[in-house]
């Protein structure tokens, strides 16, 4: 078998010769059909190999462009949703001024009415006084004249049966004459007095009809007043209520928490008062007693927000790196926000700092406590810009952004923990987007 193929390879690529030749001598080389052969399939392969790296190497550069395009439209694509986002937040912070200045027209428009509804109190129970006066002094009046038509009749009758009188006919003529004109005298003072309280009875009817219209009127336009307070209130409460149950935080806690740091009624807006006298409350006081309550809640969710970290820490340029949730094997606490070096970080609420220094791998961390068992933590700043025990508010610039500790890039990293458990920071940061 061997033998067939070297023979075979003996015809094909028969022995061959190469001579060299120089000015003082000719050398030459041989070449073996073996020699040949094995020349033939190096080259081949050499030829093959050159082929095969050229495609790889252009695939490889087409991909390469087709990623650097796909990575420019993504990064394309964030950035029009961070403008979108950014504009989303913008409106949102106006609706909110929006709904304060509703809120404070909706104050001022309560007392108003209120200072109404008393005013009118008071109208309605001096008009009853003046009322009760007049018919006390017409019954009065009438009684009188009643007791003088009924003296004047005994009188006539006693003069029309008298007899046997000691004084002469002229002299009974003259007194019942003087009787006559004093009866008449009478009767017409008393028809004077009757016209006279008839006219003021009169009167006093017509201004009771036109307080009556005035209070119709007047209860119209109170529930109209308070179907727009009532409206208003539910616009800027549904949100808020949304909000604290979207971040998973017990709503009846944090309104009684915040209750308490106030005195007597718990809050700023105060009910109104029933009467001391004994008598039910009137549906408008009831009506207004309900609103009150409510935008009385409203502020106190407004208190409640910046006591609650809804804000996002950085208010600059910034892309999301890495989220809430497994990475690498491990467990990661919070939210990266990368950016430029020494980008301005935020508070995300009010509180108090209780850590503003190095802490092994979160590099330079501040730590600050807020109400509610809530925490919030800023890790990997380049520079600390508040102290320990220093009261901040939301908004208030507590660091920079840095590379410091355990990080691979210059990134903040965003904690929010609640009685020492980590929660996702975007559940609150999602939850406030449709408020502020």
């Amino acid at each position: 078998m061997f033998n067939k193929l070297k023979a075979v390879i003996e015809r094909r690529f028969p022995e061959r010769r190469v001579f060299l030749r120089s000015d003082t001598e000719t050398r030459f080389i041989r070449l073996s059909p073996i020699a040949q052969v094995t020349s033939l399939l190096g080259g081949t392969a050499l030829v093959s190999w050159a082929i095969v790296a050229t495609a790889i190497l252009l695939m490889d550069s087409i991909g390469s462009g087709n990623v650097r395009d796909q990575a420019r439209r993504e990064q394309s694509i964030y950035e029009t949703r961070l403008n979108a986002l950014s504009s989303e937040r913008d409106s949102r912070a106006e609706e909110a001024l929006a709904a304060q200045e509703r809120f404070n027209l909706a104050l001022s428009q309560i007392s108003q009415m209120q200072s109404s509804l008393l005013a009118s109190e008071d109208q309605r129970k001096e008009l009853e006084t003046g009322i009760e006066v007049i018919q006390r002094t017409l019954r009065r009046t009438m009684n009188e004249r009643d007791d003088a038509l009924v003296k004047a009749d005994t009188l006539s009758a006693e003069l029309e049966g008298t007899t046997g009188s000691v004084r002469t006919d002229s002299g009974r003529i003259q007194d019942i004459e003087s009787t006559v004109d004093f009866l008449t005298s009478a009767l017409e003072l008393t028809a004077g007095e009757r016209d006279e309280i008839a006219d003021t009875a009169s009167e006093a009817q017509a201004s009771v009809e036109e307080l009556l219209l005035q209070a119709r009127l007047a209860q119209e336009r109170n529930d109209r007043i308070f179907q727009q307070l009532e409206d208003a209130v539910s616009i800027s409460l549904a949100p808020l209520d949304e909000m604290f149950r979207a971040a998973g935080l017990p709503t009846d806690r944090i309104i009684e928490q915040i209750r308490r740091g106030y005195s007597g009624q718990g809050g700023p807006l105060t009910p109104l008062s029933f009467s001391t006298r004994g008598e039910p409350p009137s549906a408008e006081s009831l009506r207004a007693n309900a609103i009150l309550s409510e935008m009385d809640r409203v502020n106190i969710y407004r208190i409640a927000a910046q006591k609650t970290p809804f804000a996002i820490p950085v208010k600059s340029a910034f892309r999301y790196t890495s989220g809430f949730g497994p990475r690498w094997g491990r467990m990661h606490n919070g939210t990266d926000f990368a950016g430029a070096s020494g980008t301005p970080i935020y508070s995300t609420a009010d509180g108090v700092v209780t850590h503003a220094g190095w802490s092994s791998g979160y590099g330079r961390l501040v730590k600050i406590q807020h109400e509610f068992g809530i925490e919030t933590r800023y890790a990997h700043m380049s520079a600390v810009r508040v102290e320990v025990g220093q009261r901040v508010s939301r908004g208030d610039r507590i660091g920079d952004m840095g590379n410091s500790g355990r990080s691979t890039g210059t990134h903040l990293h965003y904690e929010v923990r609640v009685d020492g458990n980590p929660v996702n920071p975007m559940n609150y940061i999602r939850a406030a987007n449709n408020v502020f």
